[in-house]
């Protein structure tokens, strides 16, 4: 009973952290946005390292035949799904700055949900699996809540409702995604968990490297470089100490 109480806890530790990123953003604007580029960077180390290292090999290991297919089938479906909502879906609105905060959220709500069934995949092979692939997710929803809180603002909804929106999108969808999708996922044998595996690193990549470095590349912040890479030695310290 270990991994799924692990994979609940963490998921509740996500939703928590995001809902410090919207307190941050509203009481301490100006930290908040000058820190939130340094929480991607390193966030995006941390994931791009635990699942090239770790995650993949293990997906690979656990069903060699699907898993590879499954990896690049994890990435595009975030690629796609997040084109879909950012892209399709704002044109059809008209792409009116009152439609993208909305539909932006709508985006980071599903992409929420499905951190959360990554907690209940990665905790359902091992508790170390999952506490690393948690380790560099929890960090980005940091950034996450702020990113919510700010869209929705700027899109001409007032604070309190932006408030409301950003927890239900980025907060609370966690947790969700964790208590809907563990009961069917902690059942299920070595070879269709290892393919979930790799679909879920497939997300991880996506993640860290298509959406959360691009953006921390805007700004282009002095000690950015540096950020990321104390993510990749952290993560690397991580995985070195347990082999």
């Amino acid at each position: 009973m270990a991994e799924p109480f692990w994979a609940i806890i963490t998921s509740l530790l996500a939703c928590l952290v995001t809902t410090i990123g919207i307190y941050t953003i509203k009481k301490y604007e100006e930290w908040g946005r000058k820190s939130v580029n340094y929480f991607m960077c390193f966030a995006s180390g941390v994931l791009i390292s635990v699942s090239f290292l770790h995650i993949i090999p293990k997906s690979f290991e656990m069903n060699i035949k699907m898993a590879p297919i499954f990896l690049l089938a994890g990435y595009l479906f975030l690629h796609i799904t997040n084109r879909f909502l950012s892209g399709y879906v704002c044109h059809k609105l008209g792409s009116t700055k009152a439609s993208l905060g909305p539909i932006a959220a709508l985006g980071i709500g599903f992409h929420s949900f499905v951190d959360g069934i990554v907690y209940s995949v990665t905790f359902s092979v091992s508790i170390f699996t999952g506490a690393l692939a948690a380790f560099g997710m929890v960090l980005h929803e940091f950034p996450e809540g702020i990113v919510t809180f700010l869209l929705l603002l700027s899109s001409g909804i007032d604070e309190k409702k932006s408030t409301k929106y950003a927890l239900l999108a980025a907060a609370i969808s966690t947790p969700l995604g964790t208590l809907l999708s563990y009961p069917l996922i902690g059942s299920l044998d070595e070879s269709v968990l290892g393919v979930l595996l790799a679909f879920s690193a497939g997300a991880l990549v996506y993640v860290g490297a298509t959406h959360l470095l691009p953006q921390a590349e805007k700004e282009s912040k002095k000690y950015s470089i540096l950020t990321l890479c104390i993510g990749i030695l952290v993560a690397l310290l991580i995985i070195m100490s347990k082999g």
